[in-house]
């Protein structure tokens, strides 16, 4: 059902997803930087998430901690930018420490509806291609389609 592009060239550090939403930008924006409502959205629809910090400032640290009936996965990382064009911030999934990477967000408004790209540099082709295989299009799928699925309630 995703609408997600995703986008990984051989031999490369990056990845990039992008999808469109049915919002504007201020919504969608709103969204990823209001720790009530990233609940609702963030992480697979198996799971629970909690946000234990997110502090959505420029310096600001962040932490989830996502729910199954197997255990808990925390993620965590930093701020950089933060902007309704744009977000930066680190990316460390804490049960693989020290493979860090840095994430930027762009929001893009044409006509009402918001285009999110998100850009990822890992610090090597193996922590991307370990990324991949570890299911996390699945995940940003599930978690977009959440997106979307809340965004259609707030207009």
């Amino acid at each position: 059902m995703s609408k997600i592009n995703l986008i990984a060239e051989p031999g490369s550090h990056a990845l990039s997803t992008s999808r469109e939403f049915n919002a504007p930008r201020d919504l969608v924006y709103k969204t990823l930087t209001d720790p009530g409502l990233v609940v609702k959205w963030w992480g697979l629809k198996s799971t629970t998430t909690e946000i234990d910090k997110m502090e959505v400032k420029p310096g600001g640290l962040w932490r989830y901690i996502e729910r199954d009936e197997n255990g808990e996965y925390a993620f965590h990382g930093v701020y950089h930018t933060v902007s309704p064009e744009q977000i930066v911030y680190t990316f460390e999934f804490e049960g693989m420490p020290g493979h860090v990477l840095m994430s930027t967000t762009t929001l893009e408004e044409n006509n009402g509806k918001t285009t999110i790209t998100e850009s990822s540099v890992f610090q090597s082709v193996e922590d991307r291609d370990g990324m991949i295989q570890s299911g996390m299009e699945q995940g940003a799928a599930e978690s977009w389609d959440s997106l979307e699925e809340l965004l259609q309630t707030m207009k």
